[in-house]
């Protein structure tokens, strides 16, 4: 399961326009914009007798926090564009945004953890997945081209609590299903 800020559909359709003509240039795993979501917390494995316990600790995570305004724009790799395993959409955040959404990731990794589930320990970098790579690849040309991307802005006001099904998905990829929503604010 993981939490995530999904973008709207409208931020999703102008990303996918941009990618949709280039993909069959690069054999990656390309992720599906139906699933386009930023990561706030993940965990592995969330007991089902703990479900509630999150949903209320989610929802006063959420209700922690304050409703901020986002776009995707430019373009990055983990680790390096030079030898990279992840092609991403960054995020363009002011300085009070970004606090907000650090605030609110580290908000919801902590309900993860209070309610039981062993959270993944990585530190929230604000990105969006457009594809993983089977083995490292130079991707400077992709982060080249979503380097001129802006995407349309958007308020982010609510968070999805995932579960994601590995291999469920057409083409043997992970299948999503939002469990609920908590509004931010």
């Amino acid at each position: 399961m993981f939490v995530a800020a999904v973008p709207p559909e409208d931020a999703v359709a102008h990303l996918d326009e941009l990618l949709a003509v280039r993909r069959d240039a690069a054999a990656y795993r390309w992720t599906v914009p139906d699933q386009w979501h930023l990561t706030l917390a993940f965990a592995e494995d969330v007991p089902d007798r703990s479900l509630d316990d999150l949903g209320d600790r989610l929802e006063r995570a959420a209700h922690k926090r304050r409703p901020v305004r986002l776009r995707l724009t430019g373009g990055g790799a983990f680790p390096h564009p030079d030898r990279a395993r992840v092609l991403f959409a960054r995020l363009a955040t002011d300085d009070d945004a970004r606090t907000e959404l650090d605030r609110l990731a580290t908000g919801c990794r902590a309900a993860l953890s209070k309610a039981g589930a062993r959270v993944d320990g990585q530190r929230f970098r604000a990105h969006l997945t457009l594809a993983r790579l089977g083995s490292p690849d130079n991707v400077t040309s992709w982060v080249r081209l979503l380097d001129g991307y802006e995407g349309p802005e958007w308020e982010l006001d609510e968070v999805a609590l995932v579960a994601s099904y590995l291999g469920e998905g057409a083409r043997r990829r992970p299948r999503h299903e939002v469990v609920a929503t908590y509004a931010i604010g």
